[in-house]
């Protein structure tokens, strides 16, 4: 039994990158062996323990081998008698198939990665130096959550490039129909990810140049040539647009609410041909039942899709906000639940600004909408709106008027505020 350091580990110390956690690799083990050592066993598809005292995972050495079309469709085969450059084959990309002797790892969990103590059977140190994101074998093509995985490096690793063999072989995947396999819950866990990461557009620029783009998200994909308003720099198209917004989002170090939010906010963009009516007129509606398929797709959480609908139905009306007047703002804050949900507004705003800003010139630009509309929220929330209920059923109101009487105190509470 010989146990290994593996995967992102040795690859973000050796780019430099902070460790965050370790995967051990462990060949020539049975899982009895494993248990009877106190490892515990927590693997559905394959051998996976947890170490009895650090509760690190330690997998057994295996294969894979393609039985079946989309992610599920596999047999593994986890004996004493895989070796280690068998089971790094398996592995995605040339950067995570590297391997160290757990012995030369201190007890803190450092250790040194020097070039002669690792096991690099597949050139991933050459990738590193090289910034190339390169399959192991081809091998890859069984697994269609991988050209997933491609993107979201490409996203984090921002400096790297899809290697041309690699970018040939997701194509012939996309084309194969594999990505048609994909479950929901891998596909969001994958987008959600790669949402997260330093430069997100990456993430989409690798997807929709192999082509799974327009399979896994066609709404997003058709928004590519699609040229942007007039105030808002036709030169450039709402695709190109989009990939600015994310990168904002990631700079502005938003959450991944508003992040999905700013992804899907202009899809309806897309959907209207220009010779009968112009796309970016009355998108705002078009985009908001567009996101409805897309988080039914791919099963995205509630909170999410929740501020997404509000961001793609509103953020015009957001953007317009410096031109309303009182009543009109307090329309819109009810619109938002505002008042019931003031810190998913707060979202809601950082996402409008995202999108403000996604644009040439406007990066740094100031996005006042979003000061103003706090400052008109905090306005209409102060209005005691108990005691107004309360005057209000004492003067006969009942149901949907006292409802009214909150309103107009809202409204005048917020006029007070802006003079």
């Amino acid at each position: 039994m010989k146990t290994y350091l593996v995967g992102g580990a040795l690859r973000d110390r050796l780019l430099g990158r902070p460790v965050s956690d370790h995967d051990w690799l462990v060949v020539g083990a049975t899982p009895e062996e494993m248990a009877a050592q106190g490892f515990l066993p927590v693997g559905r598809d394959f051998p996976v323990f947890l170490h009895p005292r650090t509760r690190e995972e330690y997998a057994l050495a295996r294969t894979e081998r393609k039985s079946a079309p989309g992610y599920r469709g596999f047999t593994i085969h986890a004996a004493p008698d895989v070796t280690l450059e068998q089971d790094l084959a398996r592995r995605d990309l040339t950067i995570n198939a590297i391997a160290l002797p757990a012995e030369l790892v201190g007890e803190d969990g450092d250790f040194d990665p020097a070039p002669d103590r690792l096991a690099d059977p597949f050139g991933g140190q050459r990738d590193l130096s090289g910034k190339k994101l390169r399959h192991v074998t081809d091998a890859f093509r069984e697994d269609p959550v991988r050209i997933l995985r491609v993107a979201r490096f490409a996203a984090r690793f921002d400096d790297f490039a899809v290697a041309p063999e690699t970018m040939a072989l997701m194509r012939e995947m996309v084309r194969a129909g594999e990505a048609d396999a994909l479950v929901p819950e891998r596909v969001w866990q994958e987008l959600s990810r790669g949402l997260m990461e330093s430069r997100p557009s990456r993430m989409f620029e690798v997807l929709r140049e192999c082509g799974a783009l327009a399979v896994l998200l066609p709404e997003v994909d058709r928004l590519w040539g699609v040229p942007q308003p007039v105030q808002h720099h036709p030169e450039v198209d709402t695709g190109v647009h989009l990939m600015m917004v994310l990168d904002t989002s990631a700079r502005l170090a938003a959450s991944l609410p508003v992040r999905f939010a700013c992804l899907v906010h202009d899809l309806g963009k897309g959907t209207t041909a220009p010779d009968v009516l112009p796309r970016h007129i009355g998108h705002e509606k078009r985009s908001a039942e567009l996101l409805q398929a897309v988080c039914d797709r791919w099963r995205v959480p509630v909170e999410v899709r929740e501020l997404a609908e509000v961001v793609a139905r509103e953020h015009g009306n957001i953007h317009r906000s410096g031109e309303l007047e009182a009543a009109a703002l307090v329309r819109l804050l009810e619109r938002c639940d505002a008042f019931r949900k003031p810190a998913r507004f707060a979202e809601a705003l950082l996402a409008c600004e995202c999108d403000a800003r996604g644009r040439l010139g406007f990066e740094d630009r100031a996005y006042p909408q979003r000061t103003r509309l706090l400052s008109v929220l905090e306005a209409a929330s102060s209005v005691a709106t108990d005691a107004v209920a309360r005057r209000a059923q004492e003067s006969g109101a009942r149901g949907p008027q006292i409802g009214e009487a909150i309103h107009h105190a809202r409204i005048e509470a917020v006029k007070a505020a802006l003079h």
